[in-house]
């Protein structure tokens, strides 16, 4: 393996870390633009994504930088080419963090109910649109729509179906996890009406998102087929292991909303127990499945799109900086491996135990 693969690794390890940890941000935001206008109704939702984001929500866009940086300075050529082509749904995906970060945090601050309202309404569709811009420019990618000179079509590059459809996915698969990491997070504060409240919500959105997978399979085969062809043969076992995980959280979730709801038959005390022995079984398995099935694809699109950087127009080795340059970035990752992993690790332990206050 070469030193460009390396840094290719460590950017796809980057973008994996953002889907999950950036997805799920964005997907509570999701939830609690639908959570309804009605400020009672809404007010236990929206406050459990409030207690849920606050101690994390800045970490979890430090894999959005990560990104851009190794991108940056390992594949110069390539960034220059994604940035001059897709510079629309780019600048309207960094429009949409911006107003994200001002109305999460304004809308605790604001005394005005009229301005806590606006800045919670802005929070909450900037969580929308921004996740689909981002998907839909690395579906232009993936379907070969960025030309490797860079200088390619502003509009037409990324309004194509296999990229809008990836924006959907994008903003089904960030709803997927944030209700699942809701869902343990109302566990551990002892809220069951807030665990079932998301529980069910998690099945709707595992239901979208895995409809905007298989429409994307379509899509790949239409607009991308060096990268459907090299998905369903080397890719194909991560294929079926996102799909095994898929499947079985909606199984598990099912488990976990009967159990909950006391629909297990038996006498009052092995009842009790037996249900307090699925619910624990059901709580531990969501997350790790989850997960699974998002990092699955993940890679999957990345060995699918080996060794190509830009689909079929620019190779990893073609793109890659000079070797002095690959070497600095090894090293610094290396080093921010030793530094700042254990620091983002105990930030989100903290988090989890809720040691950490708003």
């Amino acid at each position: 393996m070469s030193r460009a693969d390396v840094a290719a690794a460590i950017l796809w390890t980057g973008a994996t870390l953002y889907a999950l940890f950036g997805g799920a941000d964005f997907g509570a935001g999701l939830w609690d633009l639908i959570a309804g206008f009605d400020d009672r109704k809404g007010a236990a939702p929206r406050a459990r994504i409030q207690r849920s984001l606050t101690p994390v929500w800045e970490a979890n866009h430090v894999w959005l930088i990560f990104i851009l940086v190794v991108l940056w300075t390992a594949f110069p050529e390539a960034f220059g080419a994604i940035m001059t082509t897709l510079y629309v749904p780019i600048a309207l995906a960094a429009l949409g963090i911006v107003l994200r970060g001002a109305g999460f945090a304004f809308r605790k601050s604001v005394q005005r109910l009229e301005y806590r309202r606006a800045m919670g309404a802005t929070f909450a569709v900037s969580s929308l649109v921004t996740p689909f811009f981002m998907g839909a420019v690395v579906g232009a990618i993936a379907a070969g729509h960025v030309p490797a000179g860079g200088e390619g079509e502003p509009f037409s590059s990324w309004l194509q179906p296999l990229p809008l459809l990836t924006g959907a996915l994008f903003v089904a698969s960030g709803a997927y996890l944030a209700a699942i990491f809701l869902v343990a997070d109302s566990s551990r504060a002892g809220d069951g009406e807030m665990e079932r409240y998301f529980a069910r919500r998690a099945l709707w959105a595992a239901s979208v998102a895995g409809a905007f997978a298989v429409a994307g399979i379509f899509a790949l085969h239409s607009e991308a087929r060096y990268v459907f062809d090299r998905l369903t043969a080397e890719g194909l076992p991560l294929v079926v292991l996102s799909a095994l995980c898929g499947l079985a959280v909606p199984a598990l979730l099912l488990v976990h909303l009967s159990a909950s709801s006391g629909r297990f038959g038996g006498a009052a005390d092995s009842e009790r127990n037996f249900r307090t022995r699925v619910l624990r079984g059901a709580r531990r398995g969501l997350r790790p499945l989850a997960a699974g099935a998002v990092v699955a694809v993940i890679w999957g699109w990345g060995v699918a799109q080996f060794p190509y950087l830009l689909p079929t127009s620019l190779r990893i080795d073609q793109a890659a900086a000079p070797g002095p340059t690959l070497d600095a970035v090894l090293i610094v990752f290396a080093i921010a491996a030793v530094v700042v992993l254990p620091a983002l690790g105990l930030l989100y332990w903290l988090s989890q135990q809720e040691l950490l206050r708003d």
